[in-house]
C-alpha cells in the first residue's frame, strides 16, 4: 500500500503522469469539464471533499510553479480565496520556490481547462471554488 496521503489511484497516476508546465484543474461540483479532458470526480456530496481538502491532496504529490485563478474568486469568494492563497504560501516556502498566481476572468478560466490534463472535481458548492496549477520541476 502506498505510504502518501494521496490514496485515489486514478488522481494519483494523472499525477505521476505530469511533465513540466502541465497543467491540472482542480474545480467545484459545478465547473463544466471538457468532454475531451479527463475527470477525475471525487465528488461524493455536497460540500465532501471541500474543494481545499482537495487541493490539499493534490499538493502532497505535486510541485505547482503556477497556478490560475478566476478574478470573480475576490468578491464572489473571498473566504475560499483567503485560505487558498495562505495554503499556495504555504506550498512555497514547503516547495522552497516562488509560486506565481494569475487571475483571469471566469470565461477565460473555462477556456484554459481545456488543456489541462486532467481535471478534478470537488464536492464544493461555493461559487468561482476554482484553481489551474503548473507543473514544476523541484530541481
Amino acid at each position: 500500500m502506498k505510504k502518501t496521503a494521496l490514496l485515489n489511484a486514478p488522481l494519483s497516476q494523472v499525477i505521476a503522469t505530469l511533465g513540466h508546465t502541465d497543467s491540472l484543474t482542480i474545480c467545484d461540483a459545478g465547473l463544466p469539464i471538457p468532454k475531451q479532458i479527463e475527470r477525475v470526480d471525487l465528488a461524493l456530496s455536497a460540500g465532501v471533499p471541500s474543494f481545499l481538502q482537495t487541493f490539499h491532496a493534490v499538493v502532497t504529490e505535486m510541485f505547482v510553479e503556477r497556478a490560475i485563478i478566476a478574478e470573480e474568486i475576490k468578491e464572489k469568494n473571498p473566504k475560499i480565496l483567503t485560505a487558498l492563497l495562505n495554503s499556495l504560501a504555504q506550498l512555497e516556502q514547503q516547495q522552497g520556490n516562488q509560486i506565481e498566481v494569475q487571475y483571469v476572468s471566469h470565461d477565460m478560466f473555462k477556456t484554459y481547462t481545456h488543456a489541462s490534463k486532467a481535471i478534478v472535481r470537488s464536492g464544493e458548492c461555493s461559487p468561482y471554488a476554482n484553481i489551474i496549477l503548473y507543473s514544476g520541476v523541484p530541481f
